[in-house]
């Protein structure tokens, strides 16, 4: 697919804007260190919070409807759908915050904006070039500034597969079709069980990372907030931020249960790291 500029994320230091996303009520939790990946960015309690330049994503469970397809197409429906190429994975029900300045989104802002508010958001790197299956952005809040300049709160959707590009300016525009996850092959896969799996392994990263960045340890709360397994294995995918490649590949499984098992894996890896740094402090507190 033809790469395409990436618009500028939003600053956490940017305007005083109503829509500047530090203002927002969505919790966060820091960076995380585990052997496949060098970060795992979870964001999911505010008291872990850690200040960066840019804040890109902001999600909790809270974020993530039970019916986050509830006008869903059918997944064989062939539709058009404006591209936006950025260099994150956009998931089902999680919140994304962005500024729009370079001329050729401006123009596809306007177009939105008096049509269904509703983009592609698809990651692209210089690395990886562009994925081929992306997610749905909403306009949920949008604030037009003098400079034609746009502050967006934009909320992820449906899944979709680029299958030809319609044409490439003044901004992308593709022919998709619409993912959903189908079945699992083995029928009787618990997946509530699954889930309830991949929660305490969330938790107990969240209460060793508490611990080694020296914060007090509290009880972590409830991460699920009675989500199904499906909307709760995207929400868990979205905590992922530091490791794009992980996340798209979550986002691309069209299998419940398969998601949830990848990221139990990814979790316990990462739990096993924290435990053994955790003992290594122990031996070596001032290391």
């Amino acid at each position: 697919m033809t790469q395409m500029a990436c618009p500028q994320l939003i600053s956490s230091a940017s305007s005083s804007s109503s829509l500047n996303p530090n203002k927002l009520p969505y919790p966060s939790i820091p960076n995380l260190h585990f052997p496949s990946q060098p970060l795992l960015r979870c964001r999911l309690l505010p008291h872990l919070r850690r200040r960066r330049r840019h804040d890109s994503l902001h999600c909790s469970a809270s974020s993530f409807s039970e019916k986050h397809h509830t006008n869903s197409p059918k997944s064989d429906d062939l539709v058009e759908l404006p591209l936006f190429p950025l260099p994150l994975v956009l998931f089902p029900g999680a919140i994304l915050p962005l500024q729009i300045f370079e001329f050729r989104y401006r123009i596809m802002m306007h177009t939105l904006l008096q049509t269904d508010l509703r983009f592609g958001v698809i990651c692209s790197d210089a690395l990886s070039g562009t994925a081929d299956v992306g997610c749905v952005g909403e306009v949920i809040k949008h604030e037009r500034l003098v400079d034609d300049r746009f502050f967006l709160i934009c909320k992820g959707q449906e899944r979709f597969r680029v299958n030809n590009l319609v044409r490439t300016k003044p901004y992308l525009v593709a022919q998709v079709t619409w993912l959903e996850d189908r079945p699992s092959a083995n029928g009787e896969e618990d997946l509530d069980g699954l889930a309830n799996e991949v929660e305490t392994y969330m938790k107990d990263v969240i209460r060793l990372s508490n611990r080694l960045g020296g914060k007090p340890e509290k009880e972590v709360g409830d991460l699920r907030r009675n989500l199904f397994p499906t909307p709760f294995s995207f929400f868990v995918g979205s905590t992922f931020e530091g490791a794009p490649r992980e996340q798209q590949a979550l986002l691309e499984l069209e299998d419940t249960a398969a998601r949830l098992k990848r990221e139990k894996e990814t979790l316990r890896n990462t739990l096993n790291y924290l435990t053994a740094a955790s003992a290594v402090k122990d031996v070596f507190p001032s290391s």
